[in-house]
């Protein structure tokens, strides 16, 4: 039992020795180790102005070390160090473009010490600017179909938009990964479908859902007077028949014609609130 046990304490001391001299040069010197890209200070998930710390280390090899920085596969800065201490990168986020994938590279005076860390990647994190809701018409008649836009010009990708009527919603998340609107398609089908409506959006910020502005449909109908006695039919928006009163005659001309003299005599109430309407009149033969 004791013969195993010395024979194991010889494999192992072995093994650590093969290793060493692995690592170490004719001149006495040892390749370093790869380095450790970590991050000190700060989250991978930044805001503008925020301060970020990179440390970059090789555990053991021949001092003096190169630390070396990189950013998307170009060059940020290099520090030594004469010692095995760790190099730091401090950098704070000023624009977009200082986001991105990060490594080091640690090298000493060995030809073959050059070694690359892992990565780390940093995405900006920006808050969303109020969305806006709008549509290519703002009225519309029952039976018809309408769709509403929501956009938020501003705000770190991806953005989730969630459509209200009122305060319920009326649409699962749509979730845009481009800077683009997101849509729904809607069927005017009855008078209360002329509501309010809203949109939120949000993203991976924290507390930051916004709201949009209100949208309303407006509806469109068209009021047609009954047909007189005379044959004569009048046409006249709903809203401007209330403020006039209507009078209409047929004159017989020759050769069988027949034109419509109309008057048209505005309410007192209305003559100081309302333009002039337009009415459309056809003459029908029995």
């Amino acid at each position: 039992m004791k013969k195993m046990f010395f024979l194991a304490i010889l494999l192992f001391s072995y093994f650590q020795m093969s290793q060493q001299i692995q690592k170490t040069t004719g001149n006495g010197k040892e390749t370093l180790s790869n380095p450790r890209l970590m991050l000190v200070q700060g989250t991978l998930n930044v805001m503008m102005n925020q301060n970020i710390t990179l440390s970059c280390h090789s555990e053991y090899g021949s001092p003096p070390v190169t630390y070396t920085f990189f950013k998307d596969s170009q060059k940020v800065t290099t520090l030594h160090r004469p010692d095995l201490t760790p190099g730091l990168f401090n950098l704070t986020i000023n624009a977009a473009s200082d986001v991105g994938e990060y490594k080091c590279k640690a090298e000493n005076n060995i030809s073959s010490g050059r070694k690359y860390s892992n990565s780390l990647h940093f995405t900006l994190i920006e808050p969303i600017s109020k969305p806006v809701l709008s549509s290519p018409t703002s009225q519309a008649q029952k039976g018809q179909n309408v769709t509403l836009s929501c956009l938020s010009e501003n705000g770190s990708l991806p953005i989730t938009y969630i459509f209200f009527k009122g305060k319920q919603s009326i649409s699962p998340p749509v979730t845009m990964q481009k800077k683009e609107a997101a849509v729904i398609f809607l069927f005017i089908n009855s008078s209360s479908d002329f509501g309010t409506y809203k949109c939120k959006a949000e993203n991976s910020f924290r507390n930051n859902t916004k709201y949009s502005n209100s949208f309303n449909f407006t509806l469109t109908e068209k009021f047609k007077s009954p047909r007189s006695s005379t044959g004569l039919t009048s046409t006249v928006n709903a809203e401007e028949s209330e403020n006039y009163v209507i009078y209409t005659e047929i004159e017989p001309v020759k050769q069988e014609e027949e034109y419509v003299n109309c008057s048209i005599i505005r309410r007192e109430d209305q003559k100081e609130k309302s333009a002039c309407a337009t009415v459309y009149s056809k003459v029908f033969r029995d």
